[in-house]
Parts: C-alpha cells; structure tokens; sequence
C-alpha cells in the first residue's frame, strides 16, 4: 500500500465523489489511517507485527503500533504481545450497516420469493471498489464451498452480478477499471483476458443480464439481473447461484431470468 497522504484523496473503499467534496479541515487522518489498519489483516495477513502492518498501510512501526494497540484496547484487535490480529469485534461495523441501511431491509422478501420460484439462492450485491459485497441473500448454502454470507466480497470479475455491473458502467469508466485492473485466474474458466472480458462485457450491457460459469468455483454458475430505483439508477444486482449439474446453460436461463427480471421490476417501486 502506498504512505497515506497529507490530504484527502479518494480511497478504493470511498466514493470518489464524496471524498472530492470534503474539506480538508473537516478530514480526520486518524480515522483513515485507523479503519486502513484493519482492512490491511486479510486471509494472506491474518496475524502481523506492527512492522508488518505499517508495511502494509504506509506508516512507520511506531505509528502502526499505536493504532494497533488503540484498536487492542477497544476490543477490535488481539495480540500476543509481537503479532496482531482481528477479533469478532469488526464484525459490528458491518452489522451495522446490515441494520441500519434500508435496502438489505427492502429487499430480503422479495429474494424470498426468487427462492421460491427457483429453489436457488438469492442475493442481492452492490459494488464496492473493484468487488461486489453481498448485502442481502436467501436460501441455504447447499454443497457450496465459497457459501457467500452477509457482507461477503468477490472480484466483480468473476461473478455474473460483478460483471453486470462492470457492464452497465459509463464506457470510460469501464475502459479506465479495464486499463487499471490486473484480471485474476481463479479457474480455468475464469476470463483473464482483457479482450475476451471487453466483449463479454459488450455482450452483457446489449442484452440488459449476465451469467458466468465457473469462473470463481468449479461446477457453479450465477445469473444476474441490475436492481434500479425508482429514478431509473443503478443501486445493485439482483441474482442466484446454483450448481451447474446436467442442465444447459440456456434452460438454467430461461428457468431463472423470467423470475430474477419480474422480481427486479416489483423492488423498484420501493427503492
């Protein structure tokens, strides 16, 4: 990660609109420096020493270590004395948004009935920098290994609602993601390729819907519709995973879009 700078600039979890609009007296460095701290721990740095953590945020081992053992302090942080690490803590900043935003609310009985009329699971995602986080779901897990919970986040590359929603971008702010984002190879389905990704995204924005298959677990394919409100803006994406088994692309298609499109248009005259 790059030092943090002297005055606010957007953020890959911030939206650049809101950040561009705040004044710089109205800017806590602290609060920056301390929320990057915690998103620094990830499944390749569950536990880290302050030297490794101020690596990883920009920050001096001085620094990291205050924040490290203010976060302690607060219940957010554990350690051993050398390594730090998470505790259930961090889970409420996200159970609060959970609870108090109005859209997983709105939304959780219509994916009941997607559920209903497809057996599938239904989510519904927003994107959030270059990942999809899944706000609001239902139905059971099944055999699914990735299981996506509340708040979970995938590449957007690789999912069929992370794709629709790269599609339905402005042209130059998808070119700009495209020309600044290195593609991951999770399957050997995945589309790595920019070229290949472009097209596929063209063919997505024409037809209004996505699927991808097996692009993030094997044998598992998603199909996805976007979530408007009532003024006609993008909000999220509406959609279901299921496994693949013995059914054609096509049918698993014609079986699930009439249900997730019919679902879409109903929410959008709550939001």
């Amino acid at each position: 990660m790059q030092p943090m700078p002297d005055s606010p600039t957007p953020t890959p979890t911030a939206p650049a609109a809101a950040v561009a609009t705040l004044d710089k007296r109205d800017w806590i460095a602290g609060l920056e420096k301390g929320l990057s701290i915690i998103e620094a721990f990830d499944d390749a740095n569950p536990r880290m020493t302050a030297s490794q953590a101020g690596e990883r945020c920009g920050m001096t081992r001085t620094a990291a270590r205050r924040y490290l053992l203010t976060l302690n302090h607060l219940g957010y942080m554990a350690t051993d004395g050398k390594l730090f690490w998470l505790t259930p803590r961090v889970l409420r900043l996200g159970q609060s948004y959970l609870e108090s935003a109005r859209l997983p609310r709105i939304v959780q009985p219509f994916l009941q009935r997607i559920t209903a009329g497809t057996q599938e699971i239904a989510y519904v995602c927003v994107m959030d920098g270059d990942d999809i986080v899944y706000i609001a779901r239902n139905g059971s897990n099944r055999s699914m290994n990735t299981g996506f919970v509340l708040g979970s986040r995938v590449p957007a590359q690789v999912t069929a609602s992370g794709m629709l929603l790269l599609a339905l971008r402005e042209t130059q702010a998808l070119e700009a993601w495209l020309q600044n984002h290195e593609l991951k190879a999770y399957t050997s389905f995945t589309i790595a390729s920019k070229d290949r990704l472009r097209l596929e995204l063209a063919r997505i924005r024409a037809r209004g819907w996505a699927v991808s298959e097996q692009q993030l677990e094997m044998t598992y394919r998603g199909v996805a519709v976007p979530l408007m409100d009532r003024r006609g803006d993008l909000v999220g994406a509406v959609s279901v995973s299921m496994p693949m088994g013995h059914e054609a692309t096509e049918d698993a298609v014609a079986r699930v879009l009439p249900v997730l499109q019919e679902t879409a248009r109903a929410m959008r005259n709550l939001i």
